[in-house]
């Protein structure tokens, strides 16, 4: 953690709003989840390798087939009062080009990858797995490094229902991006 966030003193709350959390300094370490300013660590060298490789496939077939827009953590995700997420990537359709903000993305992207790491699988997994639901996240992919799986949710009526799931060999492939697919063992190398 630098210094500046260091002296930075964030007023003890019950429960923080948006509000608060655009308050804070940019680049912040937070998450607003449950109202609670949760911190987030700097990702390992692994989280980022299984980032760089699926994110950058993603981008580029974003880009080639001029459907949207692809982000990557960290990028506030503003969904409701009390919840702005980070994930690791979120994907916008161009036809709803109107949520990216200069500073933010203001409502839910259709596609989110968040990828499970010690300090933030359990949010991932519960919390923000329902929130991304309720706020209608159309596809929501879990990627587990120690697993080396992916799974895949496809958003209906506020819920998630699992659609595939695949684990260190296999391929699984997007509902919201059309053709967009990926075999396991291109993120799940053991090189750097």
């Amino acid at each position: 953690m630098s210094a500046a966030f260091s002296r930075v003193q964030i007023p003890p709350k019950e429960v923080y709003t948006c509000a608060d959390y655009a308050a804070l300094p940019e680049g912040a370490p937070y998450q607003l989840i449950g109202g609670k300013l949760v911190m987030t660590p700097s990702l390992s060298t692994r989280h980022q390798a299984i980032l760089r490789r699926l994110g950058v496939k993603m981008a580029n077939f974003v880009d080639e087939k001029g459907v949207g827009a692809v982000y990557f953590a960290p990028v506030d995700v503003y969904l409701q009062e009390t919840a702005v997420y980070q994930p690791d990537i979120a994907f916008v359709s161009r036809d709803r080009f109107a949520i990216i903000e200069a500073e933010k993305i203001n409502g839910a992207p259709d596609l989110v990858v968040e990828i499970l790491s010690p300090s933030t699988a359990y949010y991932d997994l519960r919390e923000k797995f329902k929130i991304y639901a309720r706020c209608g996240v159309k596809e929501y992919w879990i990627v587990d490094p120690i697993e080396k799986s992916i799974e895949l949710y496809t958003g209906k009526e506020g819920k998630f229902i699992q659609v595939a799931r695949a684990e260190e060999t296999g391929r699984v492939e997007s509902g919201v991006l059309g053709g967009f697919s990926i075999e396991l063992e291109e993120i799940f190398v053991d090189a750097p």
